[in-house]
């Protein structure tokens, strides 16, 4: 129901009372309506719930419709009533309270005016304005993996889930109630799944997760209405296939260019872990980037960050989708800063390489060959005696995700300056981890690179050990994260100055969110299992709303 209708149809019913009561309900027929969409959730009257999938590739101001709120990865809002000048003046709206001990790993979803968000075997849908619990979803106790759980996605009126145990949930969007779950994976074998699902047309796009030997990592393609599955691309080739490896794992939400009709993934390192020796060559398509046709599922090309891995650095990190100008010609660009300590940025129309940089120590590589990818140098293969290696086997980055700021031309990310030494255990075997690697020194900082020189503009300290939190950035200049004492933090996005910061009271493993409601701006936080939103004073939101 649009607003207009509403105000039309409130107005035809004061039209029909005497004319005292005509002027005094005139008065709060503004007031009504604003409220009414509040009303119609609370009250439980069937307001219409949905999503066209067309809306995620440019959602409005009151919507965040996907995990990284658009298909880009760019995580940038274009709101700008929270200012570098008022930021200071944030304060809590209300907060939500999960009750679990999982911590809160989700990028909600908000699609008219509700809030969907997780933890491991739990979905709620929360009230964006008020923080009111509408409803509580629960997966019955299972013994899958419980490691996190990054989000659910949404297509039309149903929303969808991945589990622990590797199954995809499909719940009612308005009362929560099971639709059906099919099986994605065998828990037995040791998959699980953990992230928020991709919606492309009809196709609702799932990973897997797992860390065991002999898993084949792959993509599914499911349809909305059944789960039934569409197309499956594995990223390694079939268990037992001479000379070969397996691995390659799935884990994090990819990207989609509606315009070029393609799907961007990372995938993840190849096994055994630590031991290259079982595996030799390259080991594609782990440690990758690829793009597939999101119809069929074919492998249209593939850039790997991370060739013949031995240290467990995922290619998984989000791949960020940039149009823009690139040394002086215009591209549809790619960018990733992979958990290996390089910045990549790649023409994704075709998967080559534009540049390649460090964006932090990184000593394990010789160069980089004609492809622009990092060749490796044997003498950091894990030893009997260990060997130095930056980054350690957390990575320059990891899960968290970063944020693009097409004004300034930053590419923002939560890094871990770090160093670790890596053994290869002989009483370990050639299976599974195959050795050990243990973190000597490591920080947290967020730095921001120059996409045109792979150069950092500047760096912010986040403290010691790292951060878990993710990035957004505004039009108004704002660039929002959290460190690692738990603080969330905002900074100016030119210049990284702090603006802003509260204690939330716990770590921070999500990314932070943003939408405007009724004409005043939110920004949606989580740390612990608490969900936190924040928006500058009434008399703030209505000087700036419009601007």
């Amino acid at each position: 129901m649009t607003t207009f209708t509403t105000s039309w149809l409130i107005c035809k019913l004061f039209a029909k009372r005497p004319l005292v009561n005509r002027q005094i309900s005139a008065k709060i027929v503004a007031r009504t309506v604003a409220l009414l969409p509040a009303l119609l959730i609370v009250l439980g009257t069937g307001m219409a719930q949905g999503l066209d999938p067309k809306v995620i590739a440019n959602p409005p101001a009151d919507s965040w419709p996907s995990y990284h709120g658009d298909y880009s990865g760019q995580r940038h809002s274009r709101l700008a009533q929270i200012t570098t000048r008022n930021v200071n003046e944030l304060g809590l709206a209300w907060i939500f309270q999960t009750g679990q001990s999982d911590t809160i790993k989700s990028s909600p979803l908000l699609v008219d005016g509700v809030l969907y968000f997780t933890v491991p075997d739990n979905v709620w849908a929360v009230d964006a304005r008020s923080g009111h619990q509408i409803w509580h979803y629960t997966y019955p106790p299972n013994k899958g993996f419980h490691i996190g759980q990054r989000g659910v996605a949404m297509y039309q009126d149903w929303l969808y889930f991945t589990t622990p145990d590797a199954h995809l949930v499909c719940l009612n969007a308005k009362d929560g109630k099971e639709r059906w779950s099919v099986v994605l994976a065998d828990a037995e074998k040791g998959y699980w799944t953990t992230m928020s699902p991709l919606v492309i047309r009809d196709h609702v796009i799932i990973g897997v997760s797992g860390d065991f030997d002999n898993l084949t990592g792959y993509l599914r393609s499911v349809d909305p209405a059944t789960g039934a599955t569409q197309w499956q691309w594995n990223s390694t080739p079939a268990a037992g296939t001479p000379n070969a490896t397996t691995g390659g794992m799935t884990w994090m939400t990819g990207t989609y260019d509606p315009d070029l009709n393609l799907l961007y993934w990372g995938t993840g390192n190849p096994t055994p872990v630590l031991n290259g020796g079982p595996r030799p060559g390259n080991n594609l398509y782990t440690c990758s980037i690829v793009a597939l046709n999101p119809d069929t599922g074919k492998l249209v090309w593939a850039f790997q960050p991370s060739p013949h891995d031995t240290h467990d650095w995922d290619a998984v990190e989000t791949p960020v989708l940039v149009d823009a100008d690139f040394h002086g010609q215009a591209r549809k660009m790619l960018m990733q800063t992979s958990r290996n300590g390089y910045f990549f940025v790649l023409d994704r129309t075709n998967g080559k390489c534009l540049l390649t940089a460090p964006y932090g120590p990184v000593n394990w590589a010789l160069g980089l060959d004609k492809e622009g990818a990092p060749i490796p140098n044997p003498k950091k293969e894990p030893a009997r005696d260990g060997r130095l290696l930056a980054p350690d086997e957390g990575g320059l980055t990891n899960y968290r995700s970063p944020s693009f700021d097409p004004k300034t031309g930053l590419f923002l990310v939560d890094a871990h300056p770090s160093y670790g030494v890596y053994f290869a255990k002989q009483a370990d075997g050639t299976f599974g981890w195959a050795g050990a690697d243990y973190t000597v020194w490591g920080k947290g900082v967020l730095d921001a690179i120059d996409y045109q020189t792979g150069k950092l503009r500047w760096t912010h300290e986040l403290g010691p050990d790292g951060s878990g939190a993710g990035v957004l950035t505004t039009d108004a200049g704002v660039t929002f994260t959290g460190d690692a004492a738990g603080n969330f933090l905002a900074l100016d996005t030119a210049t990284g100055q702090s603006l802003w910061h509260s204690g939330s009271g716990s770590h921070i493993e999500s990314s932070p969110i943003t939408y405007e409601l009724d004409g005043r701006q939110f920004l949606v936080t989580s740390s612990g299992g608490v969900l936190f939103a924040w928006a500058l004073p009434n008399r703030e939101s209505r000087a700036g709303a419009g601007h």
